[in-house]
């Protein structure tokens, strides 16, 4: 017959060999924001919801993230959640002066161009060379 102590030992290491290594959320992140090894943790968890494809860590290596939503602290970070990041360029190009910004042109004339950044600001940028935003 099994001691009470050795019976705890044994239930328990069964339990964590059924646990599954998934990604989980350290801080509050934003819509948008990048995934980083700083703002994530990886925690065992015997079940996962059906709807729930874990994010694995070797993805977190091979490829950039940002998220689709809001993500609460300590919540599993599922593949519905997030998106490969795609770095948007744009170069202008004013003789002696080179200006990159980040985000996509949605408007251009012979006078301006209006460029989205990634958090929604739109910014006019005057084709002489002034800023307008």
């Amino acid at each position: 017959m099994l001691k009470p102590k050795y019976l705890f030992v044994t239930l328990t290491l069964g339990l964590s060999l059924n646990a599954i290594d998934v990604v989980v959320a350290k801080y509050d992140l934003q819509y948008q924001q990048q995934i980083t090894y700083k703002n994530i943790i990886l925690n065992d968890f015997k079940s996962i919801k059906k709807n729930c494809i874990p994010l694995v860590f070797k993805d977190l290596k091979k490829n950039k993230f940002i998220t689709k939503h809001f993500i609460k602290k300590n919540m599993i970070i599922c593949k519905k959640d997030i998106k490969l990041y795609k770095k948007n360029t744009i170069l202008f190009d004013f003789g002696s002066i080179e200006i990159e910004k980040n985000g996509k042109i949605i408007y251009e004339n012979n006078k301006l161009i209006k460029i989205k950044h990634d958090n929604g600001k739109i910014e006019k940028i005057y084709k002489d060379g002034r800023i307008n935003e």
